[in-house]
């Protein structure tokens, strides 16, 4: 009998189960969020990491957001950078998933074999295995032609998966917000704790920040009986704004004042390069690269309008993220 709350892992009665997704990246800021998307409605969903008790520490912890009738998610022990374990784990599926990332660069885990050979290997072995559906998270922005490790790396995937498995759908998230995320959440807690806000170059660069839930969300209406092979997405929020003024409006949201001092990026570079050598590191230089840019969704790809979803402003994520400072300032000890 299996402990109730726990990650199931993977038995040979899930391959005669129909509609299983396997999800690699399922622990992650989006992957865990789409699993429980998938699992509300019904599907199998496995969560494919290569620590699979992870996955139960995770789910464990989200159960009291899971409906009554809501299945757990199956922890299946798999590492996309070791090929052989790919297929195992994939099996039976009816669609996989890739929201693997990797913000810094460790020895072999490097952003090209981590984002391009890794999840062509994927695709590939997804492609053999007669899986249905093949969907790559990518990021507004990618290009295979930049000069930026991270961003070429996306781009670099992007290609490598399409090649792998023609009609695979590629979904790219503008910058994506939540109350654990690391961006949104840190620039509210920065803007409350520093006298001035340090801002990248002039702080003109564009963003169109999107919600997690927004993105797991159309991530999980192209899964569910919805025809978008071949199709390149772009998930953007409701409203555009430079980095300036995207710093005034929490502020704003806030109820406080916000001094902006510019900060060329060279000096972020240097900054970045110094921290990438820490154990968590709170920016890296591909986060400073990312926001030489804007990261706008472009007008004429399909977002989520084509997949009526409504997307949802900053306000909403803002107010989950003091919900949780208030909660945590209740429970600590006095």
């Amino acid at each position: 009998m299996r402990r109730q709350g726990m990650a199931r892992q993977m038995d040979p009665d899930d391959l005669n189960t129909e509609r299983i997704v396997t999800v690699f990246g399922g622990t992650g800021f989006l992957g865990r969020r789409i699993v429980k998307r998938l699992l509300e409605r019904g599907f199998t969903a496995r969560a494919a990491s290569r620590h699979p008790a992870r996955v139960g520490r995770v789910f464990s912890s989200a159960r009291p957001d899971f409906s009554s009738t809501t299945r757990m998610p199956v922890a299946v022990a798999a590492d996309i950078l070791d090929a052989s374990s790919i297929g195992p784990a994939i099996a039976g599926s009816q669609a996989v998933v890739n929201a693997v990332s990797l913000y810094v660069e460790q020895g072999t885990r490097t952003f090209e074999r981590v984002h391009a050979k890794a999840a062509a290997d994927l695709a590939a072995a997804s492609r053999d295995g007669e899986v249905g559906q093949f969907i790559q998270i990518s990021g507004i922005g990618s290009d295979p032609r930049s000069d930026s490790n991270y961003i070429r790396a996306r781009g670099l995937g992007e290609l490598a998966v399409e090649s792998a498995f023609p009609g695979a759908v590629i979904v790219r998230p503008a910058v994506m917000t939540g109350p654990d995320d690391v961006f949104l959440t840190t620039i509210v807690r920065l803007i409350r704790l520093l006298p001035v806000y340090p801002l990248f170059g002039d702080g003109g660069t564009r963003l169109q920040p999107v919600y997690v839930e927004d993105v797991a969300e159309a991530v999980c209406r192209l899964i569910d009986g919805r025809n978008h092979k071949g199709s390149v997405f772009e998930f953007g929020g409701p409203r555009i704004y430079t980095y300036t003024e995207l710093l005034r409006e929490i502020a704003r949201q806030l109820n406080t004042h916000v001094r902006l001092m510019p900060v060329p990026f060279a000096v972020w570079n240097v900054l970045a390069g110094a921290a990438e050598l820490l154990p968590a590191a709170p920016i890296t230089r591909n986060q400073v690269d990312l926001m030489r840019h804007d990261n706008v969704a472009a007008i004429d790809a399909p977002g989520l309008k084509q997949l009526d979803i409504e997307p949802r402003d900053i306000d909403e994520v803002i107010g989950l993220i003091e919900q949780l400072r208030d909660a945590g300032s209740r429970s600590s000890p006095a």
